[in-house]
């Protein structure tokens, strides 16, 4: 049976927690929270799950995430320079 899971991720000049794991089919959500203008964080973006959005400072943005597939998948900001990881097992 799946269950509904959320990771927060909290950015403040860097991803925190820059890993986040989730169980292989779970109903799972990423969500990112700006809280700092500090560095080129006010956009993430994943081509493995296929989504680029800004950040605005203080207002949570939330991603559902398939966990269908086993693996490790990234998410970066907008210039590719800062990386976090999901991982599905």
């Amino acid at each position: 049976m799946s269950k509904q899971v959320e990771a927060k991720v909290t950015v403040d000049g860097k991803y925190e927690p820059n890993v986040v794991t989730f169980k292989q089919g779970d109903q799972a959500t990423l969500t990112f929270d700006r809280v700092s203008e500090s560095g080129c964080l006010d956009t993430v973006q994943s081509h493995d799950f296929g989504f680029q959005k800004k950040l605005p400072l203080n207002e949570p943005v939330s991603f559902n995430i398939p966990t269908d597939k086993p693996g490790e998948y990234e998410f970066t900001c907008g210039m590719n320079m800062v990386k976090g990881k999901v991982i599905v097992e």
